[in-house]
Order: C-alpha cells, then sequence, then structure tokens
C-alpha cells in the first residue's frame, strides 16, 4: 500500500481494515484517506448484501465493537438455538456459535430459545422445518389423526403428542417417539378346542372389538398389548365356556358373549383397554356330536309332528261328537242334514226316494 492512499468502499460494501494481520477497524461507504507508511496495512472489503458475515477473524472483530450498528450479533451457547427471520422470512436456525448478520440492506429479526426443552414449540413450525440447516438441529416426526405419540426422552415418558408435526432439539439427549393407535380395532380369537362342563370339546371363534384408551398403559404395562389382549381372551372364553354345558352353552350364546364381555373388561382396562363389543362368532362341534345332535333334532321334530297330528285327530273326533249331540237333541236339524246329503247324492246319480214319519234312510227304496 503507497504511503498515502484512497480507499473508495461503496453503498453495499463494508472495509475491514487490518495492521500487520490484526484487525484496527471497519470502514463505512465512501472515501477514505489512509497513511500507511512502512505498507503494513491490508484492506478487505466484505458485502453486506449477504446476510450472514463469515470470517476467520470474526470473534476479534465482534469484541471490538466496529459492528455496532451495522450487524446483529449472536453469541449462542451450548443450550441455546437462534431462529432468523430476514426481511419477514425464515432463513435459518442456528446452533451454538458466534454469529454476525449484516442489517444494513435487509430487516433481519432472531429468536434465541432454550433447547434444553427438547421439545420444540413454534407457530411457525412448518416453515422452520423447511429452512435453512433446520435438519441438522431439528428432528421431526408427524403423528397421524387417530393416532397418540408417546414421547421418551433417555427412557422416561415426557410427554404424549396429538396429531400434528413435531419437532426436538437434536443432542439433547436420546429422544425417541412411539406412534400408538387409538382407532376401534377388531380381534380375531378363532380356534378355540374348549371343554364344557358336560365332557364336551367345542371349537370356538371369538370376536373382540377394543381401543387403546391410555397409551401409556398400553405400551408400559404390557410387552404387546395387542398378544395380552388375544391372551386374557383365551382365558375368559375358558372360565365362562368350562362351567356350561352343551345344551345350556347353543341355547344361550349371547349369555355367554355378556358374560364373557364382563370378565374381560375388568382385565383388560389394567393395561389400557376398551373393549367396546365381544361376540362369539362359530361354535363347531366334533362330526360325531354334529350326528348325534342331528339325530336328537330329527326325532324331537318327529315327535312334535305326531304330537300335532293328534291333537288334530282328537280335536276332529271331539268336534264329531259335538255335531253327533246336538244332531240328537234336535230332530228337525238332522232332517235337514239328511236333505242336504241327498241334495249332494242326487246330482250325481238318479235317486227315487220314498218319505214318510221314519228317517231317511229307512225310506231310500231305490238308488240307480
Amino acid at each position: 500500500m503507497f504511503l498515502m492512499s484512497w480507499i473508495d468502499i461503496r453503498e453495499h460494501e463494508r472495509g475491514l481494515l487490518f495492521h500487520r494481520g490484526v484487525f484496527e477497524r471497519l470502514l463505512m461507504p465512501g472515501r477514505t484517506l489512509i497513511f500507511d507508511p512502512l505498507g503494513r496495512k491490508t484492506l478487505e472489503k466484505v458485502s453486506v448484501r449477504q446476510v450472514v458475515f463469515e470470517h476467520r477473524d470474526l470473534e476479534v472483530i465482534v469484541r471490538s465493537g466496529a459492528l455496532a450498528g451495522q450487524a446483529l450479533v449472536l453469541d449462542l451457547k451450548d443450550h441455546e438455538r437462534a431462529l432468523v427471520w430476514v426481511d419477514g422470512r425464515v432463513e435459518s436456525v442456528r446452533g451454538t456459535g458466534l454469529y454476525a448478520l449484516w442489517t444494513a440492506f435487509h430487516e433481519v429479526r432472531t429468536e434465541v430459545v432454550d433447547s434444553r426443552t427438547v421439545r420444540f414449540e413454534h407457530p411457525e413450525l412448518p416453515l422452520i422445518l423447511h429452512s435453512r440447516s433446520a435438519h441438522l438441529l431439528l428432528e421431526s416426526t408427524a403423528i397421524a389423526a387417530g393416532w397418540a405419540g408417546l414421547v421418551f426422552q433417555d427412557g422416561r415418558h415426557v410427554a404424549t403428542l396429538a396429531p400434528g408435526v413435531h419437532a426436538f432439539w437434536r443432542g439433547e439427549g436420546l429422544v425417541k417417539v412411539l406412534p400408538v393407535d387409538l382407532r376401534e380395532r377388531a380381534a380375531d380369537v378363532s380356534g378355540q378346542e374348549i371343554m364344557t362342563a358336560d365332557k364336551v370339546t367345542l371349537r370356538l371363534n371369538a370376536l373382540v372389538t377394543y381401543r387403546v384408551a391410555d397409551p401409556m398403559k398400553a405400551v408400559g404395562e404390557v410387552d404387546d398389548f395387542v398378544q395380552a389382549l388375544y391372551r386374557q381372551t383365551q382365558l375368559a372364553l375358558r372360565a365362562v365356556v368350562g362351567t356350561r354345558e352343551l345344551d345350556a352353552l347353543l341355547a344361550d350364546k349371547d349369555g355367554v358373549a355378556r358374560q364373557l364381555d364382563g370378565a374381560l373388561r375388568t382385565e383388560v382396562a389394567s393395561f389400557g383397554l376398551e373393549v367396546k363389543a365381544v361376540g362369539i362368532r362359530d361354535i363347531i362341534l366334533p362330526g360325531e356330536m354334529k350326528d348325534i345332535l342331528n339325530r336328537v333334532t330329527e326325532a324331537r321334530k318327529a315327535a312334535e309332528a305326531s304330537l300335532v297330528t293328534r291333537r288334530e285327530e282328537t280335536a276332529a273326533v271331539r268336534s264329531q261328537a259335538n255335531t253327533a249331540r246336538i244332531f240328537e237333541s234336535n230332530p228337525t236339524l238332522m232332517r235337514l242334514r239328511e236333505l242336504e246329503v241327498l241334495e249332494k247324492v242326487a246330482e250325481k246319480a238318479n235317486l227315487t226316494v220314498m218319505l214318510g214319519d221314519g228317517g231317511l234312510a229307512e225310506r231310500v227304496v231305490k238308488l240307480l
């Protein structure tokens, strides 16, 4: 550099003046006269159009106070993170470190947050997650509708997430999110071989409709709540069916289902499940037992049919006896009945009749 020299700094520039490699001062836009008789001064021009000011001697420059009024300085500690907005737009997420953001050409706004809370909540979370370097500092997860997310930090349950997008700061402990389905579901408990009280082995198929009422209990009390439900249903079926005889079981399947429902609700509530309905879909009998029941049913139906026939015959005979008594007590009615019979006979044959005081049967002389 010459003994005396003029330095021109444009409006979008700033000058960093160093003396023997040590920062001396910041040069503002305009013309500046520099006196350097020994040629020990150097000048670096930087653009303030780029918001982030990066330099190998940034810490020295910041501590000199030269950036006051020209740049926004962020000195983030171990558990601090900064959100940076430039001209009303999310620019980046900054981690631990020293940053200088030029404010001459842009409107710069920052928000410092404590990352020890681990879970990061913000009204503009979706935009922040898509900003520069966000993926390096934030880990995101999405919980679908009808689900809940259990958050464990270093093995401890710290929160339960509702459906939506959630974010967590990296490097602040081991964070695990376990999604749990809260929707109503059905468990098919099929092929259960159970012996009744009268020593008949049946095969039962049951259906249990349930939902997770307490997600933390569902994953914390048992290893697999679906298998636990299946196991409890098996035990309840054996307890209910095993105390009933076959005829009582077949006659009252709804009663069995209600008893099963009551027994199962209490058991599964202890590990966070709510039973909505329990039903017996199928009762499958052994082949020989089917034949026996078919023969019993056939014999019962035959006996019922015979009983109905006898009742009808008895009713018919009783009706005829009543009619005979009426005719016996009323000769005129009997004579009218005889004439009705005679009329029917006359429709199909030639008839010669002699009438008198006696009955019709005594006076029939010729029937052709």
